[in-house]
C-alpha cells in the first residue's frame, strides 16, 4: 500500500448536483405610500407548509425612496424536482426598524411554485394586494440560478510493475483517492474497479464532481492509494518488510496519471432552465380485473367526493410535472377496453377518442376525460403495456432527431394488475432506455406486481428477451397502497425521486448541452 500527493492545480467544467436555487428580485412600478417621498420597499420570500400556513424563507434588503428597486440580496432555496413548492413573494413599504412586517405597508404580492420559475428562468408577474385587486400597475421580476461549482473532474489512471501480491496468482490491484479535510483527516472520494490478476492496470475514466474530489480547492491536495483485493494490512507489512530486507527496493509500482481534466457537467436545473420542456404523458389501465365501475368494490368507482386511486395518482404525478411544459397540453391514452363505435379492444385509445389530438387541458383536462370515457367504454383485457410505451417511444424518438436537449419525456402508467405482453413490454423498455424518455408506473389495488418490480430494474438491469441490456434505467415503479396513508404529495416525491438524474444521464450519453447553457464557472 502506498500513496502519492496529486496537485490538482496542475490539471487543465461536471457541476455537483446541487439542489439550491438563488433567486434575484426586482420589481416596476410600486405603490407610492410615504407622503413626500417614494416607498422604501423589501421583498420577503414565504413557503407553503400547507393548510394554508407559510414559513419566511428569506427577505431582501430594504431600498430606499425608489418605485423601481433592483434587490441586490439574493433569496435562496432548497429545489426539489418531486414536490409542488409553492411559493409567496411579499414587497412591503418598510419605514421603521422592525423585523416584524404587520406594521409596514403592504405593497403587493405575487404566489407560484418554484417549479414555474425554474422552468422559464426568468418570470415578470403582476403584484396583487389581495386575489383579484391589482396592486396599480406594480410588477415584479424574478430570476432563477443554480447555485453551484459546475465542475467535475475526469481521470483516467494507469499502473506499471505492480509487486505481485497474492501466492497463486497475480494482484487484483484497485485506487483510492482521498482529499483532506480542515482537520488534516483523510476523506476518501473515489474507488476504482478492482481489476484481477494484472501487474499493469489500466483503470476505466472516472468522473467525479470538483466539489466532492476536492472541495472546488485545486490547490488542495489529494492522496492517491494503491490497494489489492486481499487483506490490506498484510500488504502494508509485506511491503514494509520488503523495504528493510532490500536495500536496492526502490518502489511497488508506478501510477501514471494518463489523462486528467476539468468538464461542465450540465445537471437537471441547467437543463430545464436552459429550455428542455418535460413532456407528460398518461396511460390507464382499463381490464376488466379493475371491476365493474359502477360497484364500490371497483378500482375505477368514483368515491362520492369524486375521487379514486387512478385519478389521486394522476392529480399527485402531474400537477409536479405540469410546471415543465409551457403549452400545458398533455396527450391521455387507455388501454385494455372494448371502445365505441364497435367495441373492439384497444391498447392505446386517447381519453377525449380523438386519435388526431388526444391532448388534455393540464391535469384538470385529463381528470375530465377520465371521468368522461368512463361510462362509454366496457372494460376487458388483456392487460398490454408495450403499445402505449412505443407509442411515446415514437415521438421521442423524433424529438431524439434533434440537436439540441430541448425535449425529454414521462409516460406516467397507472395498473391493477399483471402485465400480459412482458417480454414486448421489455424490449420496448430497453429500446426507449436510447431515448428522451422516463416510464412511471403506479400499480393500484392489491394484485401481484413481481412483475413490474422486475421492469424497474432496480436489482439489476433490465434485458430484452434477445439479452440486450437497456442503456440506462428508465423504469420507477411503486405500488400505490404503500402511500395510501401518508401525506398527498409523499406519491409523487417517491415516483418522480429518480426523473432528474434520468433526463441528465439522457443527455450526457448523448453528449449534448443544455439549449441555453449556463455562464462557465470562472
Amino acid at each position: 500500500l502506498f500513496y502519492f500527493f496529486y496537485p490538482v492545480a496542475a490539471t487543465k467544467g461536471l457541476p455537483n448536483c446541487v439542489s439550491k436555487v438563488e433567486l434575484s428580485i426586482s420589481c416596476n412600478n410600486l405603490l407610492d405610500k410615504d407622503v413626500g417621498s417614494k416607498s422604501d420597499p423589501l421583498c420577503v420570500l414565504l413557503q407553503s407548509i400547507g393548510d394554508d400556513k407559510w414559513t419566511e424563507v428569506e427577505r431582501t434588503e430594504r431600498v430606499k425612496n425608489c418605485q423601481d428597486p433592483e434587490f441586490s440580496t439574493k433569496l435562496h432555496i432548497d429545489y426539489h424536482f418531486e414536490k409542488v413548492q409553492k411559493l409567496k413573494f411579499g414587497v412591503y413599504d418598510i419605514d421603521n426598524k422592525s423585523v416584524n412586517l404587520s406594521d409596514d405597508d403592504f405593497l403587493g404580492g405575487f404566489e407560484c411554485t418554484l417549479g414555474q420559475i425554474v422552468s422559464s428562468r426568468k418570470i415578470t408577474r403582476p403584484l396583487q394586494l389581495k386575489a383579484g385587486k391589482p396592486a396599480g400597475k406594480g410588477t415584479i421580476t424574478v430570476t432563477a440560478d443554480e447555485t453551484k461549482d459546475n465542475r467535475a473532474i475526469v481521470m483516467e489512471v494507469e499502473a506499471k510493475n505492480l509487486d505481485k501480491k497474492d501466492m497463486f496468482g497475480k494482484s487484483d490491484p484497485f485506487l483510492e483517492f482521498f482529499k483532506q479535510e480542515e482537520d488534516g483527516k483523510w476523506q476518501l472520494v473515489h474507488r476504482t474497479e478492482v481489476i484481477k490478476n494484472n501487474l499493469n492496470p489500466s483503470w476505466k475514466k472516472f468522473t467525479v464532481s470538483l466539489h466532492t474530489f476536492c472541495s472546488g480547492d485545486l490547490n488542495k491536495p489529494i492522496k492517491v492509494s494503491k490497494g489489492f483485493y486481499a487483506h490490506s494490512d498484510c500488504i502494508c507489512q509485506s511491503i514494509s518488510k520488503k523495504q528493510k530486507k532490500k536495500k536496492s527496493y526502490k518502489n511497488s509500482g508506478v501510477i501514471r496519471i494518463k489523462d486528467c481534466k476539468l468538464e461542465a457537467q450540465y445537471s437537471f436545473l441547467d437543463y430545464v432552465m436552459g429550455g428542455c420542456q418535460i413532456n407528460f404523458t398518461v396511460g390507464i389501465d382499463f381490464t376488466g380485473s379493475n371491476g365493474d365501475p359502477r360497484s364500490p368494490d371497483s378500482l375505477h368507482y368514483l368515491s362520492p367526493n369524486g375521487v379514486n386511486q387512478y385519478l389521486s395518482a394522476i392529480w399527485s404525478v402531474g400537477q409536479v410535472v405540469q410546471d415543465y411544459d409551457t403549452d400545458k397540453l398533455f396527450p391521455a391514452f387507455g388501454f385494455g377496453a372494448q371502445v365505441p363505435p364497435d367495441f373492439k379492444v384497444s391498447h392505446e385509445f386517447p381519453l377525449n377518442f380523438n386519435p388526431s389530438s388526444p391532448y388534455c387541458q393540464g391535469v384538470q383536462g385529463i381528470v375530465d376525460a377520465y371521468r368522461m370515457v368512463l361510462p362509454q367504454i366496457r372494460l376487458y383485457g388483456p392487460t398490454n403495456f408495450s403499445p402505449i410505451i412505443n407509442h411515446v417511444a415514437r415521438i421521442a424518438a423524433g424529438a431524439a432527431q434533434q440537436p439540441n436537449a430541448a425535449q425529454y419525456f414521462v409516460l406516467l402508467i397507472i395498473t391493477d394488475g399483471e402485465i400480459t405482453d412482458l417480454d414486448q413490454t421489455r424490449q420496448a423498455i430497453v429500446n426507449g432506455s436510447k431515448l428522451p424518455m422516463s416510464i412511471i408506473i403506479v400499480g393500484v389495488g392489491e394484485a401481484d406486481f413481481k412483475a413490474m418490480e422486475f421492469l424497474d430494474g432496480d436489482n439489476g438491469v433490465l434485458k430484452s428477451l434477445t439479452g440486450e441490456p437497456a442503456a440506462r434505467d428508465i423504469v420507477q415503479f411503486v405500488p400505490f397502497k404503500q402511500f395510501d396513508k401518508a401525506p398527498k404529495e409523499a406519491l409523487a416525491q417517491s415516483v418522480l425521486a429518480e426523473v432528474p438524474n434520468q433526463l441528465v444521464s439522457y443527455f450526457k450519453m448523448r453528449n449534448m448541452a443544455p439549449v441555453n447553457p449556463p455562464s462557465p464557472t470562472k
